[in-house]
């Protein structure tokens, strides 16, 4: 982590206490609007190559129970397939946020692609753990990397803040998670910008009203301890081996 540039003060007491507090924070603008557009690029390239193939190593996982959306776009392993996506799991920023959650003992679970299609997008209030956890004993941390404005129309994803520390599903409390929460918030934003969020919060998409694909890469991490959803040592490839560095390999548990 300090190869790569990691350290406490890259926080501000205000930002460790939003995910201390709510469970989620938006970190502002990490990516310029070059890298925006030629990760656009690149994502378009990738579902035109992948085809009906697209996120296949989903379907793989055994860590994953509903990896296909038949209204969502997914890509999956983007760790291979670019080094354009090398800032998602290395950026120094997102990595403080990230461990700020889970402790400096993490590692990437999985790098990912979903874009919700216009009239689709919408989910469960959920968690991304099979289960409850204690406050404080936090399993998965996942960042939202916006590579289209995030708003109400659009399906942004809403959060219920705090509910990290509850120590409970939503399935617990709620008749139907589809339900609005009282207390639901949207995680509203420019593309560029990432958004950290604890895995434990309860979040979930929102319908997109709109005529365009709502685009996002996730960027999800885990402790050292659990399992990941793509296994990367079984995907590793020679050039992203080489291109990555020790420092880079240490993230991915390789």
């Amino acid at each position: 982590m300090r190869e790569l540039g990691v350290n406490d003060e890259l926080l501000s007491p205000s930002e460790k206490d939003s995910l201390d507090r709510y469970g989620y924070l938006n970190l502002g603008p990490i990516l310029t609007t070059e890298q925006v557009e030629q990760i656009r690029l690149r994502i378009q390239e990738l579902m035109t190559i992948e085809g009906d193939e697209a996120g296949s190593e989903l379907m793989e996982s055994p860590h994953i129970k509903h990896p296909k959306e038949a209204g969502a776009d997914r890509l999956a392993d983007l760790v291979n397939k670019g080094p354009e996506f090398d800032v998602f799991y290395t950026h120094p920023r997102v990595l403080a946020a990230i461990s700020y959650v889970l402790g400096n003992d993490l590692k990437l679970s999985s790098l990912n692609y979903r874009a919700a299609k216009p009239g689709h997008g919408e989910q469960n209030l959920h968690v991304d753990w099979k289960e409850a956890v204690d406050k404080y004993d936090y399993r998965v941390c996942n960042s939202i990397w916006l590579l289209d404005d995030f708003h109400e129309e659009n399906g942004a994803t809403r959060v219920v803040p705090g509910t990290h520390l509850s120590g409970l599903l939503p399935d617990d409390v709620m008749e139907n998670p589809t339900d609005r929460h009282p207390d639901e918030v949207l995680i509203e934003g420019k593309a560029g910008e990432v958004v950290i969020f604890n895995s434990h919060t309860w979040h979930g998409g929102t319908k997109n009203l709109t005529s365009s694909p709502r685009r996002a890469i996730h960027s999800y991490f885990c402790r050292r301890d659990m399992p990941q959803q793509i296994d990367q040592k079984r995907y590793i490839q020679p050039e992203t081996r080489a291109r990555i560095g020790p420092a880079g390999l240490h993230i991915l548990d390789i």
